[in-house]
């Protein structure tokens, strides 16, 4: 166990009143408390000691101690300025008073310098001229708890050098700051430690000169330590004495060094001698005014919605340890109202925002922030014309980057499908340069340096395939040409021949193409020549020298001729000789005509079926290679009464069913298929009168 108390002597020439010269008024030495005194005297004179010669006190400092642990005790007086200094002790007790002190029970007046006090090793009690002059050294104390002794230090020398009194052994000594059950909390300084450490804590204050109370310190000093106290003042051995307490609040300098002392208080025992126990300490007050700055936050207008999201802790409007509360006016700041809750993202316009800046010592201090914006990304809206792409005519390929849409420089572009996207950053279009796309709108977001962006439009117009209106499928004959023109008006032409005119002459039967350019798109239009239709005889009817002619397909009107020379709009030809002909007939389209050979035969029209061999039958058997040869007979009422056929050999003799029939006039047809390609039908009619004789 070692405590160590500081003593600092310095002469004064008059004498306190209340001073620790005295051992009515000796301070008390309480566990490991370091304690600086400055006597201003001897006091009282209360030496000489008849165990130790008769020796007057000079520059003297009286201490009372109380054991708080049985064992050995010893101490270590050691000058500090000089080791030729004479330091002289006197140890009285135990449990004696300044009456009735008795003599010592150890002392050491002998005429040595540095250090001298009790120790282990030497085992005599006293040592001086008036006993034996042993040398610096006493035998070490056993003491016990309770006990209370009284130390008086003495300067024989009587110089203003201070020493050090370090205590040793196995006791201890009893104090109410080192016992946890009276302090189980640790005592605060108060204030912050200084710049140099050897400098007095600092109390800051936010005006010089202002008045303090010093009282507002204590709770924090005492910490929750029940029954202990705190006085403040002025100088160091008032703070030791207890004397001339700070007792109202008053003007506080900032060159002065104020001292506190704390000191128990038992609540059962005011005779208790801990009670004289006291820890001292000093402080300083400093100015710690502080001073705010205005700022400014600039940020950006995107899209000039007029307003922006502004992190207000980050004006730089003080640069030390501060707590900042945000307010939209100064009223509101004043009055502690409308206090701004969600400064790291505060939604404003342009304004000007209060702040209320505090330091951990509680000055304060106001100042502004200017909300302004960044220039404004000016942008401009935009129109695209593209080509149509043929294979899906409705859409067209675009290239965004060639929009104008900013003459800005050190700016991004980014598109997107709609104006949501473009200002949340979802669904951005990464094809830009080829954006395939039917006619509409895209946005594009432009980004400056710093962040700040507006939106422009982009109007997307697909250029729509631009055709011939006079170039049309044409129908021709087979044999012919034709020209095909696809008009004025465009800028280009290149036609699947190769020809890069307007038109092209002779053209035949087919399937063409023409590349039509208007401005920088191409339109690839088809055209077609076809072959006209051929009519087709349908069927020809041959009565008598009469030929009916049935036309189908082709294009109508129809023009028939006998001669492929005179042609007519009737199909019907008279007065035909007997004998084969050439039937032509041709459509509007006037191609060569289709020609048939048409027969007029010799028609029997009259038989006598009486097997003389002279007209006994009607016989068509010289047209029995014609297809589906048929021949009919019918009644005057128009019923038919025989069917000659490849079976009956074409042939009728004038009988139904084996009997003859009655002699009269009757008609018949002949049909059959030509064999052509196209399996013309000819039908021919007449009349004939059989003459049947019993």
């Amino acid at each position: 166990m070692k405590k160590t108390l500081l003593l600092f002597l310095i002469v004064f020439l008059c004498q306190h009143s209340f001073a620790q010269q005295d051992c009515i008024t000796a301070m008390a030495v309480c566990g490991n408390s370091d304690i600086s005194y400055i006597p201003d005297g001897p006091g009282v004179q209360e030496l000489p000691d008849g165990n130790c010669s008769l020796f007057t006190e000079k520059y003297s400092v009286w201490y009372k101690f109380t054991i708080a642990t049985a064992g050995t005790l010893t101490f270590t007086i050691t000058p500090l300025q000089s080791t030729a200094t004479d330091y002289d002790f006197y140890v009285w007790g135990p449990n004696v008073t300044c009456n009735n002190k008795g003599n010592t029970i150890r002392c050491n007046t002998t005429y040595t310098s540095g250090a001298t006090g009790l120790n282990m090793t030497t085992t005599f009690p006293y040592a001086g001229t008036g006993t034996a002059n042993l040398g610096a050294w006493c035998k070490y104390m056993d003491v016990l708890p309770g006990q209370t002794y009284y130390l008086l230090v003495n300067n024989y020398s009587a110089n203003a050098n201070g020493f050090s009194l370090t205590w040793g052994g196995t006791a201890t000594l009893a104090s109410p700051f080192n016992n946890p059950t009276f302090s189980p909390n640790p005592f605060i300084p108060p204030g912050i430690p200084a710049g140099n450490p050897a400098d007095p804590n600092e109390v800051i204050v936010c005006t010089n000169p202002t008045i303090f109370d010093f009282s507002s310190l204590s709770a924090g000093i005492i910490n929750g330590n029940s029954n202990f106290a705190v006085t403040y003042h002025t100088n160091q051995n008032d703070a030791l004495a207890g004397n001339n307490p700070i007792v109202t609040p008053q003007t506080i300098n900032t060159n002065t060094t104020y001292y506190y002392s704390i000191h128990y208080q038992d609540p059962t025992d005011p005779y208790n001698p801990i009670n004289s126990c006291k820890q001292i300490g000093k402080f300083k007050f400093k100015e710690g005014n502080i001073i705010a700055n205005d700022a400014t936050l600039t940020m950006c207008n995107n899209n000039n919605i007029g307003t922006a999201i502004f992190d207000l802790t980050t004006a730089n409007v003080y640069g030390g340890t501060a707590t900042k509360k945000y307010y939209p006016t100064m009223g509101d700041l004043n009055t502690g109202s409308n206090q701004i809750t969600n400064p790291n993202a505060y939604l404003s316009s342009t304004n000007t925002i209060y702040v209320l800046i505090t330091s951990p010592y509680g000055c304060t201090a106001t100042a502004k922030i200017n909300l302004t914006f960044y220039p404004l990304v000016i942008v401009k809206d935009a129109e695209m014309k593209s080509c149509y792409i043929e294979s899906n005519p409705s859409t067209a390929s675009f290239n965004l980057a060639n929009a104008s849409v900013t003459t800005q420089s050190t700016i991004t572009k980014k598109y997107f499908p709609s104006f949501t996207d473009a200002i949340n950053g979802t669904n951005e279009i990464n094809n830009s340069t080829a954006y395939i796309a039917p006619s509409g709108v895209v946005y594009v977001k432009v980004t400056d340096s710093r962040g700040c962006f507006s939106i422009a439009k982009i109007i997307l117009a697909v250029l729509p395939p631009i055709k011939s209106d006079i170039l049309k499928d044409k129908i021709i004959c087979m044999e012919g040409k034709t020209t095909l023109d696809a008009g004025p008006g465009f800028t280009g032409y290149e036609w699947s021949t190769g020809a890069t005119t307007q038109f092209i002459n002779n053209v035949g039967v087919g399937s063409y193409w023409v590349r039509l350019k208007t401005g920088e798109c191409f339109t690839t239009q088809k055209v077609k020549v076809y072959p006209s239709e051929q009519p087709v005889i349908a069927n020809i009817e041959i009565s008598n020298n009469t030929i009916i002619i049935n036309t189908t397909g082709g294009t109508p009107p129809y023009s028939y001729s006998i001669d492929n020379i005179t042609w007519q709009s009737s199909n019907i030809f008279t007065n035909i000789s007997r004998g084969n002909h050439n039937v032509y007939v041709k459509d509007s389209y006037n191609c060569v005509p289709i020609k048939i050979s048409v027969a007029i035969l010799n028609l029997v029209n009259i038989i006598t079926p009486n097997n003389d061999g002279i007209n006994d039958a009607i016989d068509y058997s010289a047209l029995g290679d014609k297809q589906n040869l048929i021949m009919n007979v019918f009644d005057r009422y128009g019923n038919k009464i025989h069917q000659s056929d490849q079976q009956s050999g074409y042939k009728w003799d004038g009988t139904i069913g084996g009997k003859k029939v009655p002699t009269g006039t009757y008609w018949y047809t002949i049909t059959w298929t030509e064999n052509n390609k196209k399996n013309t039908s000819f039908k021919y009619s007449g009349w004939i009168l059989v003459k049947n004789r019993e």
